[in-house]
């Protein structure tokens, strides 16, 4: 087969397909269509013949004179009548396919008690057929006892002509296949339904996930948001104060605090575009809005905390940074997620310490920072020595403790926060290392 006749196959294929949508389409919109070219087909081709030559029991004279013999011969008003009999109830066939079936049984039972022939009895087949593809298959065997107890009456009255066996495993075999038919088809389409209602409900989860998807993506960039801000912010203003205060006493130390208001401004400026960045790539500008693309740099580690706790130390905190075990081997994203939880940990203390820069003076406080990795545990425990204030109203939890946990919990962690023994206030968090089986973190 060439290339030539299975591409003319397949547009073959595709027309019948589109034809048989729109049959269906036009079936839905209009169902008594279909119903009444059935009536009017079937009327054609088996009742038109009857009506012309006079009944099958008259037929061109050839065959066998004891068949012609065995059938009556009706008035062509009661032939008439018998056919509409038949061919009228296939209307309801779809809508009433049992009541259709009887009527048209009773109608079939009358003429064969009359010892008429019709070829319009095709119909019986037909409403048989459609009672096994839209009627309750619990109706199913009793339509089909009444068939077999129709075609019994039919082999008695033909056995002058024919073997009543010959003639039971014709009727019977003709009776089961429009049954096994109307089966079939009937299995069919439920198996395509089945399958659109699939695709529809796949089609619904996979809007569902891009919607959860989303909403977690905005729930992580304002997480970063809040870090990168609240932090450099609270550092920013804590320096501005101290700047203001030694204008006039130290000019130097003026100077100073406004270089590193400048240099925290700066990676504050920088974080936040290259997170705001990524998003004007994820919206559909590969540039992110710039010429030469996004500014992209690694997040935050562990190996910049000390950074970190340098900003802080020069806003007026004495920090005390130690670290225990290969913290250098964690991933990236432990890394990230330890860095923002000290980040955090570390604003919410500069908030609600003294330093020191309306007075003049140096209140002592000082900021114990560990970062311990422990087999499948990593612990970080942040412990100052100023006044014991939550990050938040009383009674009300802050955004940034909140932040924290929904950090720690990506990696099966806890984060506690409260009053430490001596004064102060401690904050803890435990992450698990455990590789988590199944999918990625």
């Amino acid at each position: 087969m060439t290339t030539d006749d299975i591409s003319g196959m397949g547009t073959l294929v595709a027309r019948l397909s589109r034809g048989g949508q729109r049959l269906r389409h036009a079936d839905r919109t209009h169902p008594w269509v279909l119903d009444t070219a059935v009536v009017v087909l079937v009327f054609l081709m088996f009742c038109l013949p009857d009506l012309f030559h006079g009944g099958m029991d008259d037929g061109d004279g050839d065959g066998p004179r004891r068949f012609r013999l065995a059938f009556t011969q009706l008035p062509v008003a009661g032939m008439l009548a018998l056919q509409a009999g038949l061919l009228l109830p296939l209307l309801w066939r779809r809508r009433k396919p049992l009541v259709a079936f009887a009527v048209i049984t009773a109608v079939f039972v009358l003429q064969w008690s009359l010892g008429a022939a019709l070829r319009a009895d095709i119909a019986l087949f037909l409403a048989l057929y459609s009672l096994a593809l839209h009627g309750w298959l619990r109706q199913l065997p009793w339509a089909c006892a009444v068939m077999a107890g129709a075609m019994v009456l039919v082999a008695v009255r033909v056995s002058s002509a024919v073997s009543v066996w010959d003639a039971l495993f014709f009727l019977l075999s003709t009776a089961t296949a429009a049954v096994a038919l109307g089966l079939m088809v009937r299995i069919r389409r439920a198996q395509l339904a089945g399958l659109r209602d699939r695709a529809a409900r796949l089609e619904i989860e996979r809007d569902q996930r891009s919607r959860l998807a989303t909403a977690t993506e905005r729930t992580r960039v304002a997480r970063e948001m809040h870090d990168i801000v609240g932090h450099n912010l609270s550092v920013i203003i804590t320096l501005a104060d101290a700047g203001a205060y030694a204008t006039d006493l130290a000019p130097e130390r003026g100077k100073e605090a406004l270089q590193l208001i400048g240099d925290t401004g700066r990676q504050a400026l920088g974080e936040l575009r290259r997170v705001l960045g990524v998003l004007r790539e994820a919206a559909g500008d590969p540039t992110g809005g710039a010429a030469g693309g996004p500014e992209l740099s690694p997040q935050p580690g562990i190996a910049d905390i000390e950074a970190l706790c340098a900003k802080v130390r020069a806003a007026g905190l004495e920090v005390v940074y130690r670290t225990s075990g290969d913290v250098d081997a964690l991933d990236s994203g432990v890394q990230l997620t330890a860095y923002r939880i000290v980040q955090e940990a570390l604003t919410n203390t500069l908030k609600h310490t003294d330093t020191g820069t309306d007075t003049g003076t140096d209140t002592g406080t000082r900021v114990h920072l560990a970062i311990l990795v422990e087999d499948s545990r990593l612990s970080i425990r942040v412990q100052d020595t100023g006044p014991a204030a939550p990050s938040g109203p009383p009674n009300e939890e802050g955004h940034g403790l909140v932040g924290m946990r929904e950090r720690a919990a990506l990696y099966g962690g806890t984060v506690s926060a409260g009053p430490a023994g001596g004064g102060g206030w401690n904050v803890e968090a435990v992450l698990d290392l455990t590789p988590q089986s199944g999918g990625d973190r």
